[in-house]
This record gives C-alpha cells, sequence and structure tokens, in this order.
C-alpha cells in the first residue's frame, strides 16, 4: 500500500510539472490597451476589432487580437470600452502662442495680417507670454488627441519647454523674417536663433528643432539659400508659408514665375521643406511639390475663414505629394485640435470638384494620422499603430450620444466626433490625458494664467481693431 501511495504521488508530481512546463510565462509590457477597434494606418489601412495594443516603454511591441491577452501582462491595462485606438493625430501647421489672441480681430478687418496681426504680436509679444500660451495650447491638443505638432514662431525656446512640461511631441521651427521682431532685434536675427536652438534640442525625446523662414516674400533669396544650406548641415525641416495669398508672385516681382518655379530656381525646394497653405498652385506647381519630394500642411478651416481660397488638396494626393493637416494659428481657425478640420478637410474638397464621392473619411483619418507623419517625415517613428513605432496612440469613446450609431469608425470621426470625445492620450508611452483628465499639468494654474493675459490685452486689442478698420 505505501509502494502504491508513492507512486501515485510520484505520478501526480509529474504530471504537474509537465502541465506546468506547457504553461508560458507572459512577458511583461508597460500598457495594455484592449477592447477596442483599432485604426492602424498601416499600408494595407488595417482595422482590427476587439484589438489589443501592446506597449513597452516608450514604442509599440505587438499588435492584434485578444489573443496577445495570453502572452502579455501589463501593470497598466486600459479597457477601450469599444472605443476607437487610433495613432495620435498630428497638426501640420500652427502658431501656438497666438491662442492668447484668439478670438480678437475678428470685426472685419480687410488686411488683418499686417494691419492687426503683426502690430499686436509687436506691442505684447514676450518670452513669459509664449510660455504661457503654449502649455495653454498644448493642454488644448493633449484633451483632443493631438500628439504631435508643428509650429512657426518666436522664442522657441520656451514653446519647446511648455510643450515637454505637457508631454506632447513638437517640429517646432524659429521664425526667420527681414524685419525687427520679439526675439531678434534685426532682421533675420531668427537665423542665429534657430541655430542655437538647434544645438540645444537636436536629441531631445519630443522636440525637433526646424528652420522656419516665415515666406518667400519677407526673405530674401540670399537668406533662403542660407536657411537652406544650414538645414542640410543639421539634417533638420525648414517650414514656409507658400501660395497662401494670390499676389505672391506680385510681392516678389515675378515675371512669367510662380513662386514654387522661384523656389526650385534657387534651389531650396527639397524633402526637407513643408509647405504651409500651397493654395494658388498651378498643375506645374505640383508637378515640381512632387519631383522634389516637399510636403504640403493642408489647412481647409482656417483657409475657408480667411477666405483665401482652397487648396488643390485632392489632386495632390493623387500625385502622391505628402499632404498633412493643420489648423493655421489660433487666431486664423480659432482651433488647435483637429475634429472640425477633418470635416473641413473632406467638404471644402468636394465642394471645390463638386463631387461627393471624393475625399472619404478614411483618406482624411490618413491625413491627419501617418499622412502627418509622412509629411514630416517622421513615419518612421509615429503615424500609425505598428509595432516598433513610438506610442504615440489616443482613445476615443464611442459611448456619448453625438458618436452613435458607430457602422464606421472612420466616418464617425470625420463627421461626428469632437474634442470632448478624447478619453485617453498617450505620447512616447506616457499617458498625459486619462479618462478625459489631464495628469501632467495643473490646468487651473494655467487658466489664471490666461485669464491674466486676457486683461492685459484686452484694452489695447480694442483700439488696434478700431484703427485697423480705419484703414480698410
Amino acid at each position: 500500500m505505501k509502494n502504491y501511495l508513492k507512486n501515485m504521488l510520484l505520478i501526480g508530481t509529474l504530471f504537474l510539472v509537465g502541465c506546468s512546463s506547457l504553461i508560458q510565462k507572459k512577458e511583461n509590457a508597460s500598457i495594455i490597451i484592449k477592447n477596442g477597434t483599432v485604426l492602424t494606418m498601416d499600408k494595407n489601412n488595417k482595422v482590427i476589432n476587439n484589438g489589443v495594443v501592446i506597449i513597452k516603454d516608450n514604442k509599440i511591441i505587438s499588435v492584434g487580437n485578444k489573443e496577445l491577452l495570453k502572452v502579455y501582462s501589463a501593470k497598466k491595462i486600459i479597457d477601450a470600452e469599444n472605443g476607437i485606438i487610433m495613432p495620435g493625430m498630428i497638426n501640420t501647421h500652427n502658431h501656438l502662442p497666438m491662442i492668447a489672441f484668439r478670438g480678437l480681430g475678428e470685426e472685419g478687418i480687410k488686411n488683418r495680417l499686417f494691419a492687426y496681426f503683426f502690430p499686436l504680436e509687436g506691442e505684447k509679444l514676450n518670452r513669459d507670454l509664449i510660455y504661457k500660451a503654449t502649455i495653454h495650447g498644448s493642454i488644448d491638443m493633449a484633451l483632443s488627441g493631438v500628439t504631435t505638432y508643428a509650429d512657426m514662431y518666436y522664442h522657441m525656446d520656451e514653446m519647446a519647454k511648455a510643450t515637454k512640461d505637457v508631454g506632447i511631441r513638437g517640429v517646432l521651427g524659429e521664425t526667420v523674417i527681414k524685419f525687427p521682431v520679439v526675439d531678434a532685434k534685426t532682421p533675420y536675427g531668427g537665423i542665429e536663433y534657430a541655430i542655437n536652438f538647434i544645438e540645444e534640442y537636436k536629441n531631445d525625446d519630443l522636440i525637433i528643432p526646424a528652420f522656419g523662414p516665415h515666406a518667400p516674400y519677407t526673405v530674401s533669396k540670399e537668406k533662403m539659400q542660407e536657411i537652406e544650406n544650414l538645414s542640410k548641415q543639421y539634417n533638420v525641416p525648414i517650414m514656409i508659408h507658400v501660395g497662401e495669398f494670390d499676389d505672391e508672385d506680385k510681392r516678389l516681382n515675378l515675371k512669367n514665375k510662380s513662386v514654387i518655379e522661384y523656389m526650385d530656381s534657387i534651389g531650396v525646394l527639397n524633402n526637407r521643406v513643408l509647405l504651409a497653405h500651397a493654395i494658388h498652385l498651378n498643375e506645374k506647381d505640383l508637378d515640381i511639390i512632387k519631383k522634389r519630394e516637399a510636403s504640403i500642411a493642408y489647412n481647409p478651416m482656417a483657409n475657408a475663414k480667411g477666405a483665401t481660397g482652397i487648396a488643390r488638396a485632392y489632386e495632390m494626393l493623387n500625385k502622391n505629394i505628402k499632404v498633412g493637416l493643420g489648423t493655421d494659428g489660433p487666431m486664423s481657425s480659432n482651433q488647435v485640435d483637429l475634429f472640425r478640420t477633418l470635416s473641413y478637410a473632406s467638404s471644402m474638397q468636394r465642394l471645390k470638384y463638386n463631387d461627393r464621392t471624393i475625399m472619404t473619411p478614411d483618406v482624411v483619418v490618413k491625413m491627419a494620422t501617418i499622412g502627418g507623419a509622412q509629411a514630416l517625415n517622421l513615419d518612421k517613428k509615429i503615424g500609425s499603430i505598428e509595432p516598433g513605432k513610438l506610442a504615440d496612440i489616443v482613445i476615443i469613446e464611442t459611448k456619448s450620444p453625438n458618436m452613435m450609431p458607430n457602422y464606421d469608425p472612420f466616418a464617425t470621426l470625420v463627421f461626428q466626433a469632437n474634442p470632448s470625445n478624447v478619453d485617453t492620450t498617450i505620447v512616447n508611452g506616457k499617458i498625459i490625458v486619462e479618462n478625459k483628465k489631464l495628469k501632467t499639468y495643473d490646468i487651473k494654474k494655467n487658466i489664471k494664467q490666461m485669464k491674466e493675459i486676457e486683461n492685459d490685452i484686452a484694452k489695447f486689442a480694442k483700439e488696434l481693431a478700431e484703427k485697423a478698420k480705419s484703414i480698410n
């Protein structure tokens, strides 16, 4: 009997050992996102229902179905609750500190840029305002699912600090222009400022430094060529306004040559260049842009509000030109999130070409994600949910009345969603927004700061508006 019990115990032990060897030990991850519709935005535009995304440190390491839950474990598990899991959105053109002036100059001023924008900036811009306004704008973007933005403005070191304090990603181009500005007391002083900024941030995790020459008509040929040489030397982007207005060739005194042809002729058009607006371009211009592999930041909402025109985005995409979406500055569209811009991007193109079948929702969402990454030459790092890419991910809830029904997640995003539907924002593997609450900065503190800025600006802004209207 004793031998029998001994043998049974041995057999039982061997059985348990055998079973345990069949049970695989789960691999550790940092964050698991489950139970959502994953819009990967990969080259096949793959959509995974009841999908799972695995994040380790700052990168995505696996994407698939619920079978992944048997392979990975993490201390942080996020239940998307049937929401939309998508790449963080990318705003490819902005002037973020202008958020301090949002809502001003709306009284029907004709030459708003030169009669109102520039004088307002000249009087009120300073380092402190730029930092605090950038904090405010970065909060706005984080809460609305924008994880990366591209910007052209002043005191870029202050903007970089603020962007990092909130925790989003920025491609920041120091403005270069032919007259003195807040951070450069001499014409073109922005070049030296940009070099110092690039040296400081060239290896940063969240900040990509850049040059931001304002426009071909406000930067000389020689300075444009100098910036191009420096851009090549430092391997950084150039962002510039081109084709925003229909008289730019006249401003440059060009004869029988477009602004794009001019830029090409002086050797400053290449794959490091992002052209903001690009409205007033012809077929030949588009062919040159394609040949030189330059990119476009399409700003449909700002362009409609400013009555500057409708860019040929549909044709650009058909030519395989890299096109991302932008809001322009918060005085142009009054927005820094991309939700309304998504709708405008589709609707304005359909209106322009009188064709409601074009610019379908999947195409528009692509522009806001991987398309923006391609435009900024960051598509190997961000813009899609794929293993090896940085974990810039947002979760859009689908439980609110405006999100129901949700037959097609792309259509829901483009024509139904708004910033209040963003539940979670993750940047570089760090949770920035959770349960619709910002985790990285004291919002009450920033609201107080912005109220102080508003009180300081209001009187001067009103007087300036009256003066600007009188010279219409």
